[in-house]
């Protein structure tokens, strides 16, 4: 399976009898699937059905989808409701004759609120359930499009974090050939260390001098961490190599990358190792960063 990055965009439209629809869908990154839509006033009721699709085809991201609906001009009716006119021209008839006003006129009547009922034609159940059938298809086509985008950006971030990992190797390899890490350095060090300790004319047990140093030489060796930067790549580019859904386990990854980095600092006994240890650090955080950014 291809890598798949959390971030992309897509949008579909068309029409369905009197309705022409469009679907703007954009995705960024998060812990889990989080699918928000946004649907016109009418339309709440494909929120479910549309939530499910999206669960199938996507793992993570935070999702937003929007709907937009338009509909042509529909046959509208004026229908005078003739009940509401007389009553009201009954009503203003007697306050006129009690108030020896003029008559008022027809057309001021038929402004009344209630006297004149429009109404848009509504769609048949079959139009309506035509309609949200397209609309779904759009939907998933959508889906399809920002699937397709996720697939393209997976497979630049691939490029990207295996050129992190190529350099995470060569700075691991940098750390074990260094000079300060050979045992004869270690021991040189130590030795020059306990000879000006002795100097200082204090008086040293060198037998606990030598168990002292013996401890001092094992805290000092970044054995354990070097292997474990080594394994730690050739487990990301398992990962990398195999693709689908692995971005979890790429963030937890990166956080051993970065333990490991940090004890080996903290150990070093020079300052070129601690120089590349810093290195390190730096190239296993943009790796970090980058991963945030798989599904």
């Amino acid at each position: 399976m291809a890598l798949a990055s959390m971030t992309g965009f897509a949008r579909t439209q068309g029409s369905a009898g009197a309705w022409s629809w469009a679907w703007e869908i954009k995705s960024v990154n998060g812990k889990g699937l989080d699918v928000r839509l946004r649907l016109p006033a009418g339309w709440e009721g494909l929120e479910a059905g549309l939530k499910q699709i999206a669960s199938r085809v996507l793992g993570r991201g935070n999702v937003n989808a929007n709907l937009s609906m338009t509909r042509a001009d529909a046959a509208v009716s004026v229908r005078v409701n003739e009940d509401v006119l007389r009553a009201i021209a009954l009503s203003v008839r007697k306050v006129a004759a009690d108030l020896d006003a003029p008559p008022v006129r027809l057309e001021g009547l038929l402004n009344l609120k209630g006297v004149l009922e429009v109404a848009e034609s509504e769609d048949s159940e079959d139009e309506r359930r035509a309609v949200e059938h397209a609309v779904t298809a759009g939907f998933e086509a959508a889906l399809g499009d920002l699937v397709a985008m996720r697939a393209q950006e997976g497979a630049a971030l691939g490029l990207v974090l295996n050129e992190r990992l190529d350099g995470i190797a060569a700075l691991t390899a940098q750390a074990e050939a260094n000079p300060t890490r050979q045992p004869d350095a270690i021991r040189g060090k130590l030795a020059e260390q306990i000879r000006v300790l002795m100097d200082t004319g204090a008086n040293f047990d060198p037998d606990r001098l030598h168990q002292e140093a013996l401890m001092l030489a094992s805290k000092v060796d970044v054995r354990e961490e070097l292997d474990r930067l080594v394994a730690h790549v050739a487990a990301a580019r398992a990962m990398l190599g195999e693709g689908g859904a692995v971005g979890r386990k790429l963030d937890f990854l990166a956080q051993e990358f970065n333990r490991e980095t940090n004890t080996l600092c903290s150990k070093a006994n020079d300052v070129s190792l601690t120089a590349i240890g810093l290195e390190l650090k730096g190239l296993v955080e943009q790796f970090r960063e980058q991963v945030q950014n798989i599904e």
